[in-house]
């Protein structure tokens, strides 16, 4: 079924199309930024959904605690559009990385995640070159296994090491945990807690993460602040995790149905290179229809989205433009340079995807 909307759409931009609904997207900023002031703890939002510094600044104005940033070529462009408290989550090494990181102390308070001597080794040149300490947190691992070290004395070595060293300063704590993970969580953070006290430090950030996690944002005792992201936007695996609803994702694409070759199968206009090939955690297909949720999008090729039509009452016609709930919205915007944003059934804009495609 084609809407007037999408017929826009269709008219104006051709699919598909990256569609964001500004309404649904204040709406998602006001609810989790009420959220983490109810919990008592800062947000600061990721912002690797969305990579846009004008979402960004909508973030902070309605209060979040500045942002955070995985890469260094994201906070440069967040820097330069005036967000001055960045947070970087993810180890950085080498000369050309430090160099950068310093010009960036000179626009922004930078902290950045360390969980190795390596990493920590590398950033006092930042320091030196910027003329200020550079603010380390250490990353704690308490069972999703991605980076942070492993263990309370680990956290606690490096907080001393970091602590010791000329040009950087311990500042805290950085922790993800898995969602039924949060009392783990907490034995960690008040062993590695009493370990840096006794050392004579004291963590001014605990930083708890992800949108998911939103249903415990607020239970580790001793956070300072939380770095959801996702949820700006929101898809199919934050609906999944049972912190958003249908209702509550901003971020649709408009595909167009090119073919329909047989009776129980069909092809989108939108294959791996739009919504991409995340599963989403062994979700259903590789995206939600809105007005066929019994359709299935079950396979790719750059170009193609197969459907699968077989538990359709009503299937979809040959020209129908449809909207698509993805799977993992964050892949999907770093693949394209600009969304559509509407407000009801009007065009309001197009937003520029300005930090995407950083790899470094």
């Amino acid at each position: 079924m084609t809407t007037s909307l999408a017929a826009k759409i269709a008219r104006e931009y051709g699919t598909p199309a990256v569609v964001i609904d500004m309404d649904r997207v204040e709406r998602n900023i006001q609810r989790i930024q009420s959220a983490c002031n109810a919990a008592g703890v800062a947000n600061r939002p990721h912002i690797k959904t969305h990579k846009s510094p004008e979402l960004a600044k909508l973030q902070v104005a309605a209060g979040a605690k500045g942002i955070t940033c995985q890469k260094i070529g994201e906070a440069e462009i967040m820097a330069e559009a005036g967000i001055d408290d960045i947070l970087i989550s993810y180890n950085l090494i080498g000369e050309e990385k430090m160099a950068r990181l310093a010009a960036l102390m000179g626009k922004a308070e930078m902290t950045v995640a360390a969980d190795n001597p390596t990493v920590i080794a590398g950033l006092p040149a930042a320091g030196a070159a910027a003329g200020r300490d550079l603010g380390v947190v250490i990353e704690c691992d308490t069972g999703r296994k991605r980076a942070g070290v492993e263990t309370p004395a680990e956290a606690v070595a490096l907080a001393k090491l970091v602590a010791d060293t000329p040009g950087i300063a311990f500042k805290g704590f950085m922790f993800y945990p898995t969602e039924d993970g949060w009392a783990e969580a907490q034995r960690f953070h008040d062993e590695a807690l009493a370990g840096v006290r006794s050392h004579g430090l004291e963590p001014a950030i605990v930083s708890t993460g992800g949108s998911p996690n939103m249903k415990n944002v607020g239970k580790l005792k001793g956070a300072t602040e939380h770095r959801p992201g996702t949820y700006i936007y929101n898809d199919r695996m934050q609906v999944a995790a049972g912190v958003a609803s249908l209702d509550d994702c901003a971020l649709t694409v408009y595909s167009t149905v090119v073919s329909r070759a047989a009776a129980d199968r069909g092809i989108l206009d939108a294959g791996s290179k739009t919504l991409t090939s995340d599963p989403g955690g062994g979700l259903d297909g590789f995206g939600l229809i809105l007005e066929h949720p019994e359709a299935r999008i079950a396979r790719f090729a750059e170009e193609h989205g197969m459907l699968d039509l077989a538990r359709c009452n009503e299937r979809p016609k040959v020209g129908d433009v449809v909207r698509v709930v993805p799977n993992h919205v964050c892949v999907v915007v770093n693949m394209v340079d600009e969304v559509v944003m509407v407000r009801g059934e009007e065009i309001v804009g197009i937003l520029p995807v300005v930090a995407r495609g950083k790899l470094r």
